[in-house]
C-alpha cells in the first residue's frame, strides 16, 4: 500500500472516531427526550415528554405534515417536560407532528449542528382531542307530558377572532349529536336514544315517574375510540303522585263522564219502557179475564 492510500485510510479513521465520539459526547451530554406523545381535552393541545432536564433543555418544533418546522417562543431551551400547543395549531383538522430537541441551557453554547431529537406521532385536533363531560338540566313540563334536557354545550380553550370562548357546538356544528342513556329511578333497565340538538326532547316517558339520565357527546365522523366524549354525571327527575285530571286531562275525564252519563240514562230508559211494558200487558191480560167473566 502506497503512502498516499496510507493517509487517506488514516484520515477516514480519524473522522470515524471524531464523529463517534462526538455523538457519544452530545447523547451524554444531551440525553434525548423519551415518552413523547399529545395529550389534549376541550382542545387544549399539550405535547409531554420526558425525563426532567438537569444541565441541559428542551426545544420543540411543530408543523403540519410534509409543512416546515415552526417554533412556539414559550418552548424553546426550556426546562419544562410539556409545551402547550394550543394556540398554534390553527388548522384544527390538520395533522401534525412535532420534535422534541435536546439542547444547551439559555446563555450557553455548543458546537453541535444538530441536536438530539425525537419525534411525535401525529395529531389532529379536530379529530382526536376529547371531549369533557357535559353538564345538563332537567325539564317537566307542568302536565307531566314532555321531558326536556337542557345540555350545556362544553366550553373548548379555543377563542375566535373577537376573544370569544368557543363551545364544542361553534366548532363541530351540526355534525355534534348527544347520546342519552335513561332509565326509571327505580329500575336497572337501561335505554338509549341520540339527539342533534342541545335541548333535547323525550316525549315518550311515563308521566309522574322519575327518570334518571347520562349524557355524553357523539361525533359520529370519528375513529371508533374517538366518537363519545366523557360520560355526564347522574341527574334524575323527581316521581310525582299524579291525580287522576293530571294523569288523563281534563277533556279525557269529561268525556269518561258523559259516556258514564249517557249510558246511566240510556239503562234508565230501558228500564222505563220495560216496565211500561210489563204494565200495559198486566194490564191487558186483567181486561181479558174480566170480559171472559162476563
Amino acid at each position: 500500500m502506497d503512502s498516499n492510500m496510507r493517509q487517506i485510510t488514516l484520515h477516514t479513521l480519524v473522522l470515524a472516531l471524531v464523529s463517534f465520539f462526538t455523538t457519544s459526547c452530545a447523547s451524554d451530554v444531551f440525553p434525548k427526550a423519551k415518552n413523547v406523545s399529545w395529550s389534549s381535552v376541550n382542545f387544549k393541545s399539550m405535547l409531554t415528554w420526558s425525563p426532567k432536564p438537569t444541565n441541559y433543555s428542551y426545544t420543540v418544533e411543530f408543523s403540519e405534515l410534509s409543512q416546515d418546522r415552526e417554533r412556539t417562543p414559550y418552548c424553546i431551551r426550556t426546562m419544562d417536560t410539556e409545551c402547550d400547543l394550543t394556540a398554534v395549531l390553527k388548522n384544527l383538522k390538520a395533522y401534525y407532528s412535532a420534535d422534541v430537541l435536546s439542547e444547551p441551557m439559555r446563555g450557553v453554547s455548543s458546537d453541535l449542528v444538530e441536536f438530539p431529537h425525537v419525534s411525535s406521532g401525529k395529531f389532529s385536533p379536530y379529530h382526536d382531542t376529547d371531549i369533557g363531560r357535559p353538564e345538563f338540566k332537567i325539564e317537566v313540563s307542568s302536565d307531566k307530558r314532555m321531558t326536556k334536557l337542557h345540555v350545556t354545550d362544553v366550553p373548548t380553550a379555543l377563542f375566535d377572532d373577537q376573544k370569544k370562548r368557543l363551545n364544542i357546538r361553534d366548532v363541530f356544528g351540526d355534525e355534534l349529536q348527544y347520546k342519552v342513556i335513561y332509565r326509571k329511578a327505580k329500575s336497572t333497565g337501561k335505554k338509549e336514544m341520540l339527539s342533534k340538538k342541545s335541548i333535547i326532547e323525550m316525549p315518550d316517558l311515563d308521566r309522574g315517574v322519575g327518570y334518571c339520565f347520562n349524557v355524553q357527546a357523539y361525533l359520529p365522523s370519528r375513529a371508533a375510540n374517538k366518537q363519545f366524549g366523557e360520560l355526564s354525571s347522574v341527574h334524575c327527575s323527581t316521581e310525582e303522585n299524579t291525580t287522576v285530571f293530571e294523569e288523563y286531562g281534563t277533556g279525557v275525564i269529561t268525556g269518561v263522564i258523559v259516556f258514564i252519563l249517557s249510558a246511566i240514562i240510556v239503562i234508565v230508559l230501558v228500564i222505563v219502557m220495560c216496565c211500561r211494558r210489563r204494565r200495559r200487558a198486566e194490564n191487558e191480560g186483567k181486561e181479558g179475564l174480566a170480559l171472559n167473566g162476563l
